[in-house]
């Protein structure tokens, strides 16, 4: 059976910073659909984002990396990016697609992420491409609530955008996580 987080680096700073991220999830639907203060939402927004770096600085600059962080910080990453998605497809239609594909991103991710850990038997890390996805989403995000009145156009260039970086990182993370496989079995093979 594989032991995930074998390492024991449970409560962490970097940890509990992503544990806060996810505790101020449903923080952020009812500023945004409960309260409708756009102000109270970004301000929680910019707490998730800050949180989100600096989970990763402190991780690495103090040697902090888990198996549990590897897959919470991620979770964390993509239930506040869903909430936010859904919250801002009731005021901008187009973002339901944005929120279709973001959903079959994720689940797509949970099953290469469940066969990769039990190929390997080991937690993969965040790419640098799922990062720029998670910057341009939030990015646009902030947009949307900063300036609700955009021009069409240019409110649609953002969720085109968006729908082409979460495609994008799809197709990077397939390609990265079979890799990982064939390494794995090439490695097996060796053995």
């Amino acid at each position: 059976m594989l032991k995930l987080f074998r390492d024991g680096k449970i409560w962490t700073i970097p940890n509990l910073l992503s544990f806060f991220r996810l505790v101020l999830v449903p923080f952020i639907i009812w500023a945004y659909v409960g309260q409708k203060n756009v102000t109270l939402t970004i301000i929680l927004l910019a707490v998730s984002a800050l949180t989100d770096v600096l989970d990763g600085q402190i991780a690495r600059r103090f040697h902090m990396v888990s198996d549990l962080g590897k897959a919470l910080d991620p979770v964390a990453d993509k239930l506040t990016q869903v909430c936010v998605v859904l919250c801002l497809a009731f005021t901008h239609p187009l973002l339901w697609f944005l929120l279709g594909m973001c959903v079959l991103r994720e689940s797509c991710m949970a099953v290469l992420g469940y066969i990769t850990i039990r190929k390997t038997n080991k937690v993969p890390g965040a790419r640098w491409f799922g990062k720029v996805s998670t910057v341009v989403l939030y990015a646009s995000a902030l947009a949307l609530l900063f300036f609700p009145n955009m021009p069409e156009w240019l409110s649609t260039g953002l969720v085109v955008l968006c729908l082409i970086c979460v495609a994008g990182a799809l197709a990077l993370y397939v390609r990265y996580f079979t890799g990982l496989w064939k390494q794995a079995e090439q490695e097996g093979k060796a053995s």
